[in-house]
Parts: structure tokens; sequence; C-alpha cells
């Protein structure tokens, strides 16, 4: 079979491939889901989910925070009918399952044979107004949680069906914004917070960064392309190859059934700038041969032979820094890994076949440049050589106090995260958060679980006394700034009992009143609030609560501290406890950062540490090539320490990710190297002879990479922003390591002839 029907032959099956990838990529949905970031496999997330199914989600709940006009009152009866109307739109929704609203609150209270709801607002009765708001005011549970401190604004506490999705929680979002605008609310003097929220928001914009990074990255990758090979084949055929491996990637994606979300929305514009590198290789080489005087056939073959290994070995480094990610027990981390990994390998597939047979079919090009000219990169990059020799002393000394310097540096860098710190500080969606953190209990939830012991139930007196004391330690000590618990039950129904008066607010003095108190609960059980933080048997009840983000430095802190706490001041013979929710289980995810990027990192040192022994069979080649790799890693930590930013999910990536590419240059170069070496008795020479073949290459695929990077830095989520720009710093420093310390680092650990070095360094020595 001849050359040209293989090639065909070969598109023919790589095209019927990309149809079937089409097909899986048009199955691909963008998602958001909050429980994705939960740890997989743990045990806390075990039992956390046997939590829910007692008591329900924590996050399943949407908060509208409404301004009362200004000059004026939430107790404003105009606004409190605004406010009134509102609810009653709420609770006809679909996916409603409760509202709290300061206009349905009620002081229960029990006389005789009835049992009666007496409203805390009259707003038809201003002369009632000043008793309202007392009474209010003195209730413990409705200011924070239901009114502001300052009395200028109200909270709606909106109880979802569990695990609400985009589509229904969009609905439920625009019906309520619906609402806002036909009471004439307006939009400065409302605030959403809550999952439903985060949900909506994140998706629509994943769906619009993913449109607009990929686009820049087009733009980019062309410009550099055509400025690198001025030929449209040299711009086209790297494109097609990209775009290809993209679509195989996505569609791996969507034959496994995984959506589209916060991570995994990066693969297209990783595999647009990563995959660039194997295609620019081959067409550098390629073009080379050409200039050279060789035949297509010919430069073809050489170019297979001569980049086939380098490329193999660089595609399986960068895969295997992106596999690494598999060790996280963050579900979107792992996913990303995984399929970012196969789409390198099938970019490095498609890059030696569906590209050579393109160049197979394509006519011999004519080259635009001239032979003299087109060889101008070798005269840059022999004067760049010299010049390294000449200051070989500087560049050590240099790099041993930056480095240095940066080691000091990284150590201030902190594991921290919020709830919502991929969020820039001003963006919208996180001012109405903070909105909810100023003017009510917060928007960071906190579980804990009861369990009675020796055969009690919640409502044992003794067990009551001690989840008063935890209470009181929480609000006090803690910071919680809202609390909900059997406690509070039990407190709202003596009083309730009682006449409804807040003296009565209070738990059973003795076992006997709790015995007449526990008779009448059976009245008050079927109510949303019981079902919610007792079990029916009563064996469990559920402490909850609300506060503010304090971060996951501050909640680690304040978590231990209450742990201690508990083991020292609560009787674990009549109560014992677990702390649980979605919260801690983010919070927990910090405690596995810097134990999965230093897992990550190690595979990744040791396989490449591996493919340099399968190489030279030599240790020292070994820490040449670590050190110029590692380097860049270790600047970049000592600027995320200087800068303050904080190691979380989103940049607990970028070490791992930069070294799998960082690494690639440099084993493009010692592959090179290596077969240099096979026809060059001079180490000197073949360096020499390496550094002017492989530098071009070595600095184009740079330029892409960092500049495909960079069009991160225009997302509106933190932490991509900082994956673009800390990965593209990495990646710069990591060319200038490439063309400066390895050299060195090869010719120091290894002997060389002076009298050789002499006559390179002449010609500068004698211009200086």
């Amino acid at each position: 079979m001849s050359l040209r029907r293989t090639a065909y032959l070969a598109l023919l099956v790589l095209g019927l491939l990309s149809a079937l990838s089409a097909f899986y990529v048009a199955q691909l949905r963008f998602n958001y889901n909050f429980n994705d970031f939960y740890p997989a496999g743990d045990p806390d997330l075990d039992y956390y989910q046997g939590y829910t199914r007692r008591f329900g989600n924590d996050n399943d709940y949407l908060l509208l925070g409404l301004e009362a006009p200004a000059g004026k009152t939430v107790f404003d009866p105009g606004f409190l009918q605004r406010v009134d109307s509102l609810t009653r739109l709420a609770k006809r929704q679909r996916h409603v399952v409760a509202v709290t609203s300061p206009t349905t609150l009620s002081n229960p209270v029990v006389e005789g044979l009835g049992f009666f709801n007496l409203p805390y607002l009259h707003p038809d009765e201003p002369a009632r107004r000043a008793q309202d708001s007392t009474l209010i005011y003195r209730t413990p549970g409705l200011v924070g949680n239901v009114f502001s401190p300052d009395a200028r604004a109200v909270a709606l506490v909106i109880q979802t069906t569990p695990d609400l999705k985009k589509p229904p929680g969009d609905s439920l979002l625009a019906a309520l914004r619906g609402g806002l605008t036909q009471l004439h609310f307006p939009e400065k003097a409302y605030h959403f917070a809550g999952r439903a929220v985060a949900q909506s928001v994140f998706v629509d914009r994943l769906q619009w960064e993913l449109a607009v990074f990929m686009s820049l990255s087009v733009l980019l990758v062309t410009a550099l392309l055509w400025f690198t090979f001025r030929t449209w084949w040299g711009v086209v055929l790297p494109l097609v190859v990209v775009l290809g491996a993209i679509l195989w990637g996505l569609g791996v994606m969507g034959a496994c059934g995984v959506s589209i979300d916060l991570m995994t929305a990066l693969l297209p514009v990783m595999m647009f700038v990563v995959g660039t590198s194997d295609t620019v290789h081959i067409i550098t080489r390629y073009v080379t041969e050409l200039g050279y005087g060789a035949g297509k056939k010919e430069a073809l073959r050489v170019t297979l032979k001569e980049s086939g290994f380098g490329s193999g070995l660089s595609a399986l480094t960068t895969s295997l820094g992106f596999f690494t990610l598999m060790t996280s027990s963050i579900r979107p981390i792992y996913n990303f890994g995984l399929f970012t990994g196969i789409a390198v390998l099938l970019a490095f597939v498609l890059s030696f076949t569906l590209l050579p047979a393109l160049l197979l079919l394509l006519r011999k090009p004519q080259l635009r440049v001239p032979r003299q000219q087109g060889h101008s990169w070798d005269g840059v990059l022999g004067r760049l050589f010299r010049q390294i020799l000449v200051r070989r002393r500087l560049i050590f000394v240099v790099s041993g106090l930056v480095l240095a310097t940066s080691i000091g540096l990284a150590t201030r860098v902190r594991i921290n995260s919020s709830l919502l710190d991929d969020l820039s500080k001003n963006d919208p969606v996180r001012l109405d958060f903070a909105f909810f953190e100023k003017q009510f209990a917060g928007v960071r939830p906190f579980e804990l679980e009861l369990l009675p012991t020796g055969g009690r139930d919640v409502y044992d007196l003794a067990v009551l006394r001690q989840t008063e004391q935890i209470e009181t330690y929480l609000q006090h000590t803690y910071g919680l700034r809202f609390a909900a618990s059997p406690v509070t039950l039990v407190k709202s129904v003596r009083k309730a009992l009682n006449g409804g008066g807040l003296a009565e607010y209070r738990l059973p003095t003795d076992s006997l009143e709790l015995a007449r108190l526990r008779s009448k609960l059976k009245l008050f059980r079927k109510k949303p609030e019981f079902r919610a933080l007792v079990t029916p048997d009563g064996r469990a009840g559920r402490l909850t609560g609300r506060m503010a983000d304090v971060g996951s430095i501050r909640a680690d802190a304040l978590n231990d501290n209450l742990r201690r706490y508990l083991r020292t001041a609560i009787d674990t013979t009549v109560l014992q406890t677990r702390l649980t929710g979605s919260s801690n289980l983010i919070d927990k995810n910090n405690e596995n950062l810097t134990l999965n990027m230093i897992t990550g990192m190690s595979i990744d040192i040791v396989m490449v540490t591996l493919i340099v022994l399968a190489l030279f069979k030599s240790l020292r080649m070994t820490v040449v090539v670590l050190i110029p790799n590692l380097v860049p890693i270790l600047i970049v930590a000592g600027v995320m320490g200087l800068a303050g930013v904080s190691m979380k999910v989103s940049t607990s990536i970028i070490f791992t990710i930069a070294f799998g590419i960082a690494v690639d240059d440099t084993i493009h170069f010692i592959s090179k190297l290596r077969l240099t070496l096979a026809h060059e008795t001079s180490l000197f020479r073949a360096v020499r002879h390496t550094y002017l073949l492989a530098g071009k290459a070595v600095i184009v695929t740079s330029l892409i990479l960092v500049g495909g990077f960079s069009t991160l830095l225009f997302s509106s989520f933190d932490g991509t922003f900082y994956v673009g720009f800390l990965i593209g710093l990495t990646l710069l420093f990591g060319v200038v390591a490439e063309l400066t310390l390895l050299p060195l680092l090869i010719l120091f650990f290894y002997k060389h002839k002076p009298a050789e070095i002499k006559k390179v360094l002449l010609p500068v020595e004698q211009e200086g």
C-alpha cells in the first residue's frame, strides 16, 4: 500500500472517530454541584449522608434579604405589606417546602384546650408598633435570623426541595425576581444567597468563560503560529490537530457521563495550549529539514524519527502531571486530572497520525523565508549560548539567591478557603452574601448531631441541660449567631403553655415539670421545625445554626477548641456529639490538600527520574533535569507567599500541572542531546548543537503556553485567574531556566574540554 493511500485511510478512520466523539460531546452538560466538592470516600462524608437522611441537607435553602426604604424601618406598614405579598408568592412556587418570613411569624400560646398562634406583627394597628418591635427584639432566635439588628432589613428563609438542580433553581429565582419587580423593590434593596444562587451563577459563567477562553486561545495561538512559521499550513494544521484532540477528550468525558464543572471547564483551554507543543516541535523540525534541502518524504521521516521519542516522553510526563491529580479526594479535581491526562495522550496520537498524514498529502510547501534568513534563529541562539557561558558564575549565584529567597517566602503560604473564595471580593454575588454576613447570622452552616446515651432521648432533662450548655458555648465563644436545637423546641413549648411570656422561655426546673411538658409535645411534633431537629423516636437530635464565613484556618481552630470543650465539659455518659455538615466537609478538604499536592509532585518527580535514568543511566543527569524544573516551582511558591495567595482547592493543582508541562522542554532537549551524542564525540559540541536545534521550539512552545494560560487572567473566578497566572509564571521561569541553567548544569556535571569553551567564548571576549 502506498504512503498516500495509507494517509487517506488514516484520515478516514480519524474522521469516523471524530464523528463519534462529536456525538458524545453533544451529550455534555454544564453543572455545578456543591456536593461534588466533598471529600469522596471519606468516613465523615458517609456519616453526613446518613445525617441528611435523618434531618435533611443543611444547604437546601435560599435567603432573600429585603432592605426597608430610606428613612424607614422594617416596621413600616407599606413595606410589610409588600413583604407579605412576596412571602405568599414564594410559598406558591413548586420547589419551595416552607418559608420563614417576618409577616408569618407567630407566638404560639396554649390556653385551656385551645391552641393559638399570635402574630408578632400587627401592621394594620400602628399603635402596637412599639410593642411589636420590643417583643421581637427581646425574643431569642428572631434578630439575626429574620430581622437585622438595626431594624433596617428583613430576611425570608426559603426552604427548598433537597438537591435542587439548576433549571428549577433558575425558575425559582426568576419567579422571585419577577415578584420583586412587580412589588417595586429596587434592585439595590434586595439580596439573594444560598445554594441555588451559587449554582446558577457558576454554571452561567462557566458557559460564557469557556467560549471566551477558547476564542482568545485560538486568536493567540494563531498569531504565534503565524509569527513562527509564516505559512498558512503552519497555522491551520496545528489548529486542526489540537481541536481534534479537544473534541476527542470531551467526547471521552461525554461517553463517561461526566459533566463540565468549574475544573473540567479548563480542559479545552489546557489542551489548546498544551496540545500545540508536539505540533510545533514536529513542524519546526520538518521546516528545518526542508530548509536543508531534503525532500518531503525524507524530511517527514527524519522528523518523526527524531521527534517521536521526545514527544512521546513529553506526552507521558505531561499526562502524568494531570493523572497525579487523581490522588485528590475531590471529584471535580479527580475528573479534571483524569480526562485532561487522557486528552494529552490523544493529542500525541493525533500529532503523529493526523499531522503526518496531512503533511504527506499536501504539496511540498514553498518556504516563504529564504534559507539564509530562515536560519536566523541559529545566530540568535548562538549568541545567547555564548552569553550564558560567559556569565555562568553570575547565573549560578543569582539562581541560588533567588531560590533561597523563594523558599523563605514559600513558608508563608497558608492553606485557607471560604465558601465563595472563587469569586472576587467585588463580585455582586459575593457582595450579596456579605450582606447576610453583616446584617444577619451569616451563610456558613453549622451542624452538630446530638446522641443521648444510657437509654435516654433528646427530651431527657439531663440531655437538655447538656445541650443548652453547648449552645451557650457556641453562641458566646464559638461565634454562632443563630442556633436551633431540641432545647429551642422545649423552651418554645414551655413558653406557649405558660401564656407566651418571654420569662417562660426556659427549660423546666425539674423532671416533674418536664414530664407534664412532654405530654404536650405531641401537639407540636407535626410542625416542620420539630421534624428538622429531632428524629421521630427522639433518639437523635440536631443542633443547627449559621455564622459568618470565617475561612478554613479560623474554622479549624474553632472546631479544635469545640472538640476540646466537648471532651472536657460535657458528660459523655449523658450526651455524645459529632460535628458534621457541609462546611465541615469542605474544611476537611484543606487537610488533604497538602498531602495530595506532595503525593502528586512526588509521583511526577519519581516518573521523570525513572525516565531520565532509562535514557542516560546516570544519577547526575537526573539531578541536571530536575533542578531547572523544580526551581521555577519553588520561585512561584515564593511569589504566592509574597502576594498572600492561599492554597485552596483551585490553586492546589498548580504545581503538579506546571511541573508536568514544564518538564516537556527538558525531555525534548535531553532526547535530542541523546541522539546528537550518538554521532558527536564531544559533549560540549553536542550540547551546543542541541541548544541551537531545540532552542526555537522551546521558546515558541513556551510563548504559546504562557500566552494560552494568560487568557485565564480574564476569568471572574479567582481560582481560575490564579491557575492561569501562576502556571503561566511557572512556565515563564521554566523557559528561562531551560535556556540558562540546563546547558550549564550538563556541562558542569560532566567533563568537558576548556579549550573548546574558549573557542566559543573568544568572539564574545574580544567584543568586550
